[in-house]
């Protein structure tokens, strides 16, 4: 087990990423605790979201930005390394031919800061929960 040495929460992978404390209420707060090189892409990424989503509620699940209209549509989450996407399981397999360059496991997509975000593809992919219903 691995011990976070700021909160002192227990994980079993080392590093494991997490919230310290109290996890965002909003997605203004979450992209405001985010570095501020970041902020920037977590903010396309909103943007994106909310003009493809027009209907959708912005809220925090899973400690995360969600976008949801009655039920989960799409979360999004800024790491170290990557932007990641949690559209779910079935919408990954649906665009896996477009997401070749991408990390990918059964329901998230890492996009790494070393690329530009695909934003009209994460479009797309949200677009398709949403009509689809396929998210969880």
């Amino acid at each position: 087990m691995w011990q976070c040495p700021k909160c002192g929460r227990e994980f079993k992978n080392i590093n494991q990423d997490h919230y310290c404390g109290e996890p965002p209420k909003t997605i203004d707060a979450y992209i405001a605790s985010q570095p501020e090189d970041i902020q920037p892409l977590l903010n396309q990424i909103r943007d994106t979201l909310r003009q493809t989503l027009p209907d959708a509620e912005e809220r925090i699940s899973w400690s995360m930005p969600t976008y949801w209209h009655k039920q989960n549509i799409i979360h999004f989450a800024a790491f170290k390394k990557h932007m990641g996407i949690y559209p779910g399981d079935k919408a990954v397999a649906h665009f896996s031919e477009q997401l070749t360059e991408y990390k990918t496991s059964k329901g998230a997509i890492q996009f790494p800061y070393s690329k530009e975000l695909p934003l009209h593809l994460i479009s797309e992919i949200a677009k398709w929960c949403y009509d689809t219903r396929n998210h969880h």
